[in-house]
């Protein structure tokens, strides 16, 4: 084939830019709107602004006075600890075990996945009957084998106790398979030699997981963890059908953000601009943990 086919770059335009006027009006129009409407006054959703507020940074003030934003951002940590403790860790073993199968390991690729595939409202729905006060599946297991009386209809209400607890298992759950898929992906691309090599010199099967395995998942690793950060600061559907309107404290920045949407449509707009804002300050961080000398130098 002619090589002078690759130097032709003018067909790359073509193609990209239907993708570029797709991005710029539904991704960087609404966002730079998005922006504009955190300093203006909009009370309702479809009405127009009636004016800059007074001051101009009146909603980013009231976010540092708000309760219950405060509660959003305590509750949005936690839960970006357990995504990357729970679901990228859990993701990390799981990835790590798969991948010493020789046989049957597609079966466990899909297990693994599937959680991903079903709907965030449906598996909300799902754990609601999982946690539910009475006739909930846990409380009837708890009952059968005695740990609550029967007799008496001992229950345990975990969506007021536990609230947090119940909101963070199915979150975690749902996303472990993503990362995991990635992980394999990153572990199938090292080559077989450097374990062989280590293995002739005596390295046990933890030495080599240790000093092979994860110093060349890195990458692997870094983007799991970027994506858990960005994917628990802007988490909605499926706490909100578990928890709507930030039931027993559950608020988080999303779904505090949404239930301003269609009353407060500013102070919505500057959620919005607060949730991006830290989302790409960690992902910097993130990026910075997990960069090397060697990288530094390039």
């Amino acid at each position: 084939m002619d090589a002078r086919i690759y130097k032709n770059k003018k067909i790359i335009i073509f193609f990209l830019i239907p993708a570029f006027i797709f991005m710029l009006v539904f991704l960087y129009y609404p966002f730079v709107r998005n922006i504009i409407n955190s300093f203006q006054h909009i009370k309702y959703m479809g009405t127009a602004s009636g004016e800059w507020n007074n001051p101009v940074f009146k909603n980013f003030i009231n976010i540092f006075k708000d309760p219950k934003m405060s509660l959003a951002l305590k509750n949005t940590g936690i839960m970006i600890v357990a995504t990357i403790v729970g679901e990228v860790g859990i993701a990390l073993i799981l990835a790590l075990l798969v991948s010493n199968i020789k046989k049957g390991s597609g079966f466990f690729r899909v297990v693994y996945f599937f959680p991903i595939v079903v709907s965030a409202t449906a598996l909300g729905l799902l754990f609601n009957l999982i946690f539910l006060y009475d006739k909930g599946m846990i409380n009837q297991f708890l009952q059968f084998i005695g740990v609550l009386d029967a007799s008496k209809n001992q229950l345990i209400d975990w969506k007021a106790s536990h609230s947090i607890m119940t909101m963070l298992i199915p979150v975690v759950w749902q996303y472990v398979g993503f990362y995991f898929v990635i992980l394999l992906t990153g572990l199938s691309g090292i080559p077989m030699d450097l374990y062989e090599a280590a293995a002739i010199d005596g390295a046990s099967k933890l030495q080599r997981v240790r000093y092979i395995t994860i110093p060349l998942l890195r990458n692997s690793i870094c983007t799991c963890v970027v994506l858990a950060v960005t994917g628990a600061l802007k988490v909605f559907d499926l706490p909100w059908t578990m928890f709507p309107g930030g039931m027993a404290d559950t608020w988080l920045t999303g779904t505090y953000m949404y239930s301003n949407v269609y009353s407060d449509v500013d102070y919505a707009s500057a959620i919005g601009v607060v949730i991006v804002l830290i989302g790409v300050v960690l992902s910097f961080v993130v990026n910075r943990l997990f960069k090397t000398k060697s990288d530094y130098e390039a």
